[in-house]
């Protein structure tokens, strides 16, 4: 539970601190570090900041940095990664986890900068493509500055074991999804088969960061929020991009949207309750527009069955301790202990 002026207010109405007792511990409380992400002002500031500095190195960065070469673009990368690494310690030694985190993620961001500018810098770059271009094209040849990028963050993310490291790790398997797709079918565009690859690609990833949050389910840090955005992303967009004819495949499409949901609603995780959602959303479309396009039945059956659904949420409402009592009960242990920490 978060500690607001609000509760220490009610603490006081119920006679169980006094008014200047309260106002001590709420100026005592504001006066601490962020140690955890919150809507705060300063947080803002803070990851505003932050996404500016590593926009700048990544997104951001322009044709003009080229004119450094591959040598040149090497010794920046290491010379920035090394001013992250010191601005991470001192951070972490002055207690601020989140711009500690923060720069430590700005270290992980400049892993390709740094693997391209060695690739140029050996002669090994197979084409005319630009650093610039990584970020905006599908190239094959973007595996190299991936599993790089893949292997600092693991390093990073193992020495300092902060939450918003694993971002640039997500992007980075979101990224290698599409790339070995277009490895694999020799730089063709191939989308039904580039949309297979990232489908399977991203159920990978989510295994992943089922595996993490299961690593971590007792660490209080949700290390696995990046790895289940990414990896929701993956699997939906490769899912939804499956061209059928076959009404069959398409209401299985609508069951597997349906059951992420329901994960969604299991895990505490919001992505995949949206994904879930929307895709459910198309399928109703789809019916509406083409199977029962021209009857006016259909709206009155799908108005009872939404009605019919919320009255399911109330009646689960009532006997949900019962239900997540006996339902918990039959899973595993580390999947009991995860699903405490995650519910609200």
């Amino acid at each position: 539970m978060k500690l607001t002026k609000a509760s220490l207010d009610s603490a006081v109405d119920n006679g169980i601190l006094d008014k200047h007792q309260a106002d001590a511990l709420y100026r005592f409380l504001g006066s601490q570090p962020d140690t955890e992400p919150a809507f705060s002002f300063t947080n803002i500031l803070y990851y505003f900041g932050g996404l500016i500095a590593i926009g700048a190195m990544t997104l951001f960065m322009n044709l003009g940095w080229e004119q450094f070469g591959g040598w040149g673009m090497l010794f920046i990368a290491i010379l920035y990664a090394g001013i992250g690494l010191l601005l991470t310690g001192h951070f972490q030694r002055g207690g601020h986890s989140i711009p500690a985190g923060i720069c430590a993620t700005f270290v992980v961001a400049m892993a390709p900068l740094g693997i391209y500018g060695l690739q140029q810098g050996m002669g090994w770059w197979p084409d005319e493509t630009v650093y610039q271009d990584y970020y905006h094209y599908i190239k094959w040849h973007w595996i190299y500055l991936e599993l790089g990028t893949l292997a600092i963050g693991a390093i990073m993310a193992w020495r300092y074991r902060y939450p918003f490291m694993i971002m640039p790790v997500a992007v980075t398997l979101w990224y290698m999804s599409m790339d070995v797709a277009a490895m694999l079918t020799g730089g063709e565009a191939d989308y039904q088969f580039r949309a297979f690859v990232s489908m399977w690609f991203g159920m990978l990833i989510l295994l992943l960061a089922f595996r993490v949050d299961i690593r971590a389910r007792k660490s209080g840090q949700d290390y696995a929020f990046w790895l289940y955005l990414f990896g929701v992303m993956a699997f939906w967009c490769g899912l939804s991009l499956q061209h059928s004819d076959s009404e069959l495949s398409k209401f299985i499409y609508f069951c597997v949207n349906a059951g992420l949901i329901v994960a969604g609603a299991i895990l505490v995780r919001r992505v995949f309750v949206v994904f879930g959602a929307l895709g459910c959303a198309i399928y109703l479309e789809h019916l509406a527009s083409s199977i029962f396009q021209d009857s006016w039945l259909f709206p009155i059956a799908l108005t009872f069955i939404g009605l019919g659904i919320v009255y399911l949420g109330l009646f689960w409402q009532r006997n949900e301790a019962l239900f997540t009592q006996k339902t918990r009960a039959l899973l595993p242990v580390a999947l009991q202990e995860l699903l405490a920490e995650r519910a609200p």
